[in-house]
């Protein structure tokens, strides 16, 4: 998909992986390609005890998960990963509405 239509959907997503001061976690991990799997667009926010910096965790987060960055804005970023098993509504609208 265009990334400009990428972040125009992002906006109005809710974050669904917080990023705590524990950093990039095994478990943080898992929860996040679930998140992908079932959505395929997906906020992250880091805290602000987080020990790494937004860009640097959304380049780490896409690269073991296999994901696309969209997006980092302050302390959230946004993820894409295209899922080709996860079924289609039948209107059309994407599997994060």
């Amino acid at each position: 998909k265009d990334r400009a239509a990428l972040r125009a959907e992002a906006h109005h997503l809710d974050v669904t992986v917080h990023v705590g001061q524990h950093g990039l976690t095994d478990t943080l991990l898992q929860s996040l390609n679930d998140a992908l799997e079932a959505r395929e667009l997906v906020k992250v926010q880091l805290g602000r005890n987080a020990p790494v910096t937004v860009k640097e965790a959304a380049g780490q987060l896409a690269e073991q998960v296999g994901a696309e960055v969209i997006q980092v804005i302050g302390r959230k970023t946004t993820l894409y990963r295209y899922n080709t098993d996860l079924e289609r509504k039948a209107d059309g609208k994407p599997p994060w509405r």
